[in-house]
């Protein structure tokens, strides 16, 4: 069973930083596509960074270009998401979802999601 539990949510300013933990179990972590996705109140569910552990490529949405930074350690199973001058518009549950396919995860159609963090930044 896939298991995908997040981690490091919390209230920041503006300006401010969080690191997002999500630790997996439960398929091949070195060969699926794991990432990011964030939904605010009132919107749509949207991806925001992904990386493809078969190759290493990655992807970021363009308002978190230059902000963000996904990364994995695949020893442990856990991927995180570094967020550096965190914007309010940032504020959204980020979830945590994989699949084996890299593009069918970044359209959002992961197999696997966890049940999400929220993260809150104040202006």
């Amino acid at each position: 069973e896939v298991q995908l539990v997040e981690s490091g949510g919390g209230v920041v300013q503006a300006g401010g930083s969080l690191r997002l933990s999500c630790v997996a179990s439960g398929f091949s972590f070195e060969t699926y596509a794991i990432g990011w996705f964030r939904q605010a109140p009132g919107r749509e569910r949207e991806a925001v960074a992904c990386k493809n552990n078969k190759d290493g490529t990655i992807y970021y949405t363009d308002s978190v270009q230059g902000r963000f930074s996904i990364s994995t350690d695949n020893a442990k199973n856990v991927v995180y998401l570094q967020m550096n001058n965190l914007k309010p518009e940032d504020t959204a549950v980020y979830y945590c979802a994989t699949d084996r396919f890299f593009l069918k995860l970044w359209g959002g159609r992961g197999n696997d999601w966890g049940k999400g963090t929220l993260v809150t930044v104040s202006s």
